[in-house]
């Protein structure tokens, strides 16, 4: 049988953790028609930070969604990984259904809610008791890079 101590230090000092500031700003995202990308990043409604070709073999996209201190990029010559190949982003949302139904009067196709059930596996629907971290819904660009709506509310300690 296992035993789990709680500590009640801060997950940094409990870890040992980097006391010095590194921010996960920007993800790339592995595309094969920039311009098909970028169109659909903007109809998500996504903020264009900037689209530019700084040589004649390269160019790059970038999208900030709504309220996010993280960004992803795209283009001509940024990456060797294979296009539609990153699976799994997760965008935290704290309204799930809200956030679905803003995508979809988008025109995108959004999988339908279903959550966690510990002991369980994936159910569908919306988590009964709206815990957090528990309910998503996924959908994905036009090269199949996926992505995940999931539901906080309240953050894990450490998060905050």
């Amino acid at each position: 049988m296992s035993n789990t101590q709680m500590s009640s230090q801060p997950a940094a000092e409990a870890s040992g953790v980097s006391a010095v500031p590194m921010r996960f700003e920007v993800t790339v995202l592995p595309v094969a028609d920039v311009d098909r990308a970028k169109a659909f990043y903007q109809r998500l409604g996504w903020r264009l930070d900037i689209d530019f070709k700084p040589t004649p073999d390269t160019r790059g996209v970038q999208f900030t969604p709504p309220g996010s201190p993280a960004s992803i990029q795209f283009g001509e010559g940024t990456t060797t990984m294979t296009p539609g190949s990153l699976q799994g982003l997760l965008l935290v949302v704290e309204d799930i259904e809200a956030a679905r139904d803003e995508l979809v009067s988008r025109g995108v196709e959004v999988g339908e809610i279903w959550h966690l059930e510990p002991g369980k596996g994936r159910v569908p629907g919306i988590d009964p008791e709206r815990r957090s971290y528990l309910s998503r819904a996924s959908f994905q660009d036009p090269d199949g890079n996926t992505w995940q709506l999931q539901e906080v509310t309240e953050r894990l300690p450490g998060r905050v």
